[in-house]
């Protein structure tokens, strides 16, 4: 009886359209968030801060556009952008629980924004503010969703992804400065092929990244446009014909960047496909850095019975049974990071497909995927280039070691005695475990300083 008497105590009734919903006591959502709760328990995964807060600032937006256009009241005005500020405090993140798979417009997130919105606006006003007729006002949310993917995700690109791979670029660039002097043996299909420095190979991860940086603010200008004044179908229906325009330079000027009222609402509210075009400039992003991590976890693999070329900074210990061990843990981090972008990308693009007549339907799913792999690259960057990248080293003598001994060096002698020629002095020089060079020399099919400035391998890293 106890428990009863207890569970009324923490509980009260709000109504909707609905009817009653019993919701927590010191609950700031309303009805429409329980409803929500109690319909989508599917993954315990709520909205990222980000998106959340993105939401909020659409709002604190709103009130003030809806204000100057003289629709809502400036006292109004005044205790929802005071909320708004409370809230992208951070004093109410606990507040958004609603689960990520719910209503494929954010119907339920949009409402949850609103009723807290406004039940931390009536907290500080006595003037009664409606989470629909007030917080909403001039919008949907089949406006203010898509604008919300655009606007987080820009914002965590500038603020987290971008910094993270300049970072990451400057780290690569020192990285093919110290090494411009080590001479090392190319590879391809994973066999031996003629020398390259290993700054050379650093100078392509360099340009990886770099283009990476170049695809990724080509793309990122798209969701630069936002859906906001689009309404319900992308007429503007119940809201001013100028509220695109206003609330668009509102947010940017709130946020310090560029956004601009998207110049066709039914494009802007029906498709994601500024969204699956950024998600393909991570995915390809990603295809590049987990080349960088293989790369340097097969170049240090060893130390004593792999290629052993770079020598990887210990993190951790590498192993629960063999004493000693140390593992490419922080590239086998990366490369796991990697696959769940690609992942993430290939739902987002099923997640345009969801696009149906006036309305996609998988918008909750999509913003959650694209925020989650800005998100993981950003983080995954950074310790990459701290844990790792920074304190990477050369081992020179190993890598002149497999100069020395490899077959490859015959492809110098090709231009002098031809092709067939050299072929058989490689054969001859692996079937009797010998270099090149000592082939070259007993078959005496040049001079002795002929053979060393061919086989010089300085000579063979730049075109002649």
């Amino acid at each position: 009886m106890k428990k009863n008497n207890q569970k009324i105590i923490d509980k009260r009734i709000e109504k909707d359209t609905m009817g009653e919903m019993e919701v927590p006591l010191d609950a700031c959502y309303g009805a429409q968030t329980q409803r929500a709760v109690e319909n989508f328990p599917v993954s315990g995964i709520a909205f990222m801060p980000d998106f959340i807060k993105s939401v909020i600032i659409i709002k604190r937006s709103a009130a003030i556009v809806n204000s100057n256009l003289n629709l809502l009241k400036k006292s109004k005005m005044d205790f929802i952008v005071k909320a708004c500020d409370e809230l992208l405090d951070g004093k109410y993140n606990d507040q958004f629980p609603v689960d990520i798979f719910q209503t494929g417009s954010g119907t339920s997130t949009n409402m949850n924004v609103n009723e807290v919105v406004s039940n931390v606006a009536n907290s500080l006003s006595e003037e009664k503010i409606h989470p629909n007729d007030d917080v909403n006002m001039g919008q949907s949310s089949n406006d203010v969703i898509p604008t919300a993917i655009h606007v987080s995700s820009l914002l965590m690109v500038e603020q987290k992804l971008l910094p993270s791979l300049n970072v990451l670029l400057e780290t690569l660039n020192n990285k093919s400065d110290d090494f411009k002097n080590v001479l090392k043996i190319g590879r391809t299909h994973l066999q031996d092929a003629t020398p390259i420095t290993l700054g050379q190979e650093f100078s392509g991860y360099a340009e990886l990244i770099s283009n990476s940086i170049e695809r990724i603010n080509i793309s990122k200008m798209n969701l630069q446009k936002i859906a906001q004044g689009g309404t319900a179908v992308g007429t503007g229906i119940n809201t001013h014909p100028k509220f695109g325009l206003m609330i668009a330079e509102e947010i940017s000027r709130y946020t310090n960047n560029n956004f601009s009222e998207s110049p066709n609402h039914f494009q802007a509210q029906s498709s994601q496909d500024a969204a699956v075009e950024f998600s393909g400039s991570l995915k390809t992003l990603s295809v590049c850095l987990n080349k960088i991590a293989n790369d340097i976890r097969w170049l240090a693999s060893g130390p004593r019975s792999g290629l052993g070329e770079l020598i990887i900074p210990p993190v951790q210990p590498g192993s629960s049974i063999m004493p000693g061990k140390v593992n490419p843990v922080i590239c086998e981090s990366m490369i796991q990071v990697c696959s769940q972008v690609i992942a993430n990308d290939t739902a987002i693009t099923l997640g345009g497909l969801g696009s149906v007549l006036e309305l996609n339907l998988m918008l909750p799913m999509i913003a959650h995927n694209l925020l989650y792999s800005i998100k993981i690259l950003s983080n995954s960057i950074l310790m990459f280039n701290d844990k790792l990248l920074i304190n990477l080293q050369a081992d020179e003598k190993k890598c002149n070691d497999y100069i020395d001994g490899s077959l490859a060096m015959c492809t110098a002698l090709a231009p002098v005695i031809g092709y067939d020629g050299a072929a058989a002095i490689a054969y001859q020089a692996y079937n009797e475990g010998k270099t090149v060079k000592e082939i070259a020399l007993e078959k005496e099919i040049l001079s002795e300083e002929k053979i060393n400035l061919i086989l010089d391998p300085t000579s063979m890293i730049k075109p002649k």
